[in-house]
């Protein structure tokens, strides 16, 4: 409740330098004390709190809490808000509860603002035709259903009409400051919505956005940092100069070191230094930590780009109109480069200049190499190396999000239905090249590549270990959470919950997903059914059916290979099944354990010992890096032998007791 100033606290505080249009409009709280309003000029409506607290700033000094040197022109201040040296003013602003401004040019709401919320980013195609509206609750698979399912304009046009109400009813002529809030030493900021304990120090400008911060996961600005039509959802962290121009960026994620991100979406536990984004979809974890780094007009996702990497989106004939996609878990050399449009396939790593438009998504894990200037691709390459199962290991780890409420639906799965069925349709690529040009054919062209002879061959192998892997995986799994002691009650314990999960799959931005359930989701869009929440709500349940989907999907893959119904499968076949699934388990744990002695051979220990003899190179190797016996990884692995095949001879045991 406030309450009009008294004559006293009218004269007490002109006596302590502050001034007011109308003094008639200037209201308080019960408890408030003039004693800690001082040289505070009042205009328009104002409400002040009550100050009966101490602030304590970093150092140890305190100080009282109040308004000392400031302008205010219609604001709402806080009970133990602490204002202090506004150079400018602040105009139209709701300040919450216990938040420190000092030392800040002008705060402002200039007009009707929707903070952010409406704003078109035209993500991928910098020509156009993919503008995304952005709003505090934009997901990832959300914004990938906006950004690739242009070929349904309904179901487009039903989205944007709903998230422009969101954005009008976000709409206001006041801002808002949340509780626990500190901007400090900051320049102009107008038109902004500040969430509950951000923190703002050195900020250099904040210009039409939204700051989605809150007590579990604060958003923190540094210096000079500067953005733009922007919205920051929960957890992120931006500092040293970096500019945000017209961006989503999700929860989690880190930008600092002069980064530039212009006209781009970046999702859940990006990160972002030193380089340069334009017109991307950045999905999870898509990282880039170096200088002379561009990510341009592509959709990424867990990715990795190196040093110098970039793309072209042009051709200097009609403009930056060409697109790429780099799919889940892509990871770029130092100096590589990609001429869009071109479509880097899943888990695959891309050395060296590629100038011929490659698309290798049907040949995921693979090597896509520079050789004399022709593009070179070795399929299923990157399914025995170990910074792929390290990759694999260190995302969840890595999850910086502490919102109980996570936007972003994110399944880590190295294998699943998405990956494998790239695999199953990769091996059946492979063997049509060496049908239809030859098994003695030295090299294979394949959409824009070449593929070795030794390549093809070693990669339908890999492709095959994998496929067991997986489908070994989804068996045992199922198998171990039932009870079974014959035939028929294995046979129930393998049927399906769900038809759903049958045909293509598709990662949407990190939520992987049956196909039909996407286009079931579409079409009760389409028809205006959903609203947002309720969208979200389904993507959630997307997720959380995974594994249930999953089941279905490999088992109607297992019936392949059997050559059998689950009502027809025998003994043996599920046998065999097991059987395969621990030989494949154990081969490419190998050759990552190989992989990983690399890591340790003498060529490794270059640079080490530099006054010694090789002995001293060794032990300076050794002090530095430990021995490959002793590495935490290398353990890992061959605990993952022991512990798998232990559980493959577990159950091959089990089906040995009963008969068909």
């Amino acid at each position: 409740m406030f309450r009009s100033l008294t004559a006293q606290e009218i004269a007490q505080l002109e006596a302590q330098g502050c001034t007011a249009q109308n003094w008639a409009e200037v209201e308080v709280a019960e408890a408030f004390d003039p004693q800690y309003v001082r040289h505070t000029n009042f205009s328009g409506h104002n409400k002040i709190g009550a100050f009966g607290k101490e602030i304590e700033l970093p150092g140890g000094l305190k100080i009282h809490s109040g308004i000392y040197n400031a302008t205010l022109h219609n604001c709402e201040v806080g009970n133990d808000a602490h204002l202090y040296n506004i150079h400018n003013y602040i105009a139209n602003y709701h300040i919450g509860n216990n938040t420190c401004i000092e030392n800040v040019n002008a705060i402002l709401v200039d007009g009707k603002s929707t903070f952010g919320n409406g704003v078109r980013v035209p993500v991928m195609n910098e020509g156009g035709g993919r503008e995304i509206p952005i709003f505090n609750e934009l997901s990832a698979s959300l914004a990938y259903i906006l950004t690739l399912y242009r070929h349904r304009p309904k179901m487009i046009h039903e989205l944007e009409q709903q998230i422009d109400a969101y954005a009008e009813a976000q709409a206001s002529d006041h801002g808002y400051i949340g509780d626990h809030v500190r901007i400090l030493n900051c320049g102009s900021i107008k038109n902004v919505k500040i969430g509950d304990y951000a923190e703002l120090i050195g900020v250099s400008r904040l210009k039409n956005g939204t700051i989605n911060s809150n007590e579990a996961a604060p958003v923190r600005l540094g210096s000079g940092v500067k953005c733009i039509d922007f919205i920051l959802a929960s957890g992120v962290e931006i500092g040293d100069s970096t500019l945000v121009d017209k961006c989503f960026v999700g929860q989690g994620t880190i930008f600092d070191k002069h980064y530039s991100a212009g006209e781009s979406l970046f999702f859940s536990n990006c990160q972002g230094m030193h380089g340069e984004a334009c017109a991307i979809f950045a999905g999870p974890y898509t990282v880039t930590h170096h200088k002379s780094t561009l990510l341009i007009a592509g959709m990424f996702s867990f990715l990795n780009a190196g040093s110098g990497s970039n793309q072209s989106n042009h051709m200097y004939k009609l403009g930056p109109i060409h697109q790429g996609v780099a799919e889940r878990g892509a990871k770029t050399t130092s100096d590589s480069y990609l001429l869009w449009p071109s479509k880097v396939g899943a888990f695959s790593l891309v050395m060296g200049r590629h100038t011929h438009h490659a698309d290798t998504s049907d040949l995921p894990f693979s090597y896509l190499i520079e050789n004399q200037a022709e593009s070179f691709l070795v399929p299923g390459a990157n399914l025995r190396t170990v910074g792929t199962i390290r990759d694999a290991q260190k995302w969840p780890k890595r999850d910086n999000r502490k919102d109980p409420h996570k936007l972003d639906q994110i399944n880590f799965n190295l294998l699943s239905p998405y990956t494998v069925q790239k695999m199953w349709r990769g091996r059946e690529v492979l063997n049509e090249l060496q049908a239809l040009s030859g098994e003695n054919t030295e090299v294979y062209g394949y959409r824009n590549c070449k593929i070795r002879n030794s390549s093809l061959v070693h990669g339908r192998e890999l492709y095959t270990i994998g496929i067991q892997k997986f489908l070994g995986n989804s068996i045992i799994s199922r198998l171990e959470k039932s009870e079974w002691h014959n035939l028929d009650e294995l046979r129930a314990a393998l049927r399906p919950d769900s038809e759903a999960g049958l045909g293509d799959w598709v990662d949407m931005a990190g939520l992987i997903a049956p196909r039909g359930e996407v286009t079931r989701l579409l079409n009760d869009i389409e028809q205006g059914r959903l609203s947002l929440e309720a969208i979200q709500n389904r993507l959630v349940e997307m997720h959380a059916n995974y594994y249930s989907y999953e089941w279905t999907w490999a088992l109607d893959k297992l019936e392949q290979v059997w050559g059998c119904s689950l009502a027809e499968v025998t003994i043996d076949k599920v046998r065999k099944t097991v059987q395969d699934w621990r030989n494949a388990v154990v081969k490419l744990d190998q050759m990552v354990y190989d992989d990983a002695r690399k890591e340790f051979d003498l060529n490794s220990q270059t640079g080490f010992g530099v006054d010694g003899d090789r002995n001293q190179a060794q032990a300076d190797f050794e002090e530095v890096r430990g021995s490959f016996e002793s590495n935490s990884f290398v353990k890992a692995v061959l605990e993952h032998i022991e512990t798998k095949t232990k559980l493959g001879n577990r159950v091959l045991e089990k089906l040995a007791c009963i008969g068909d």
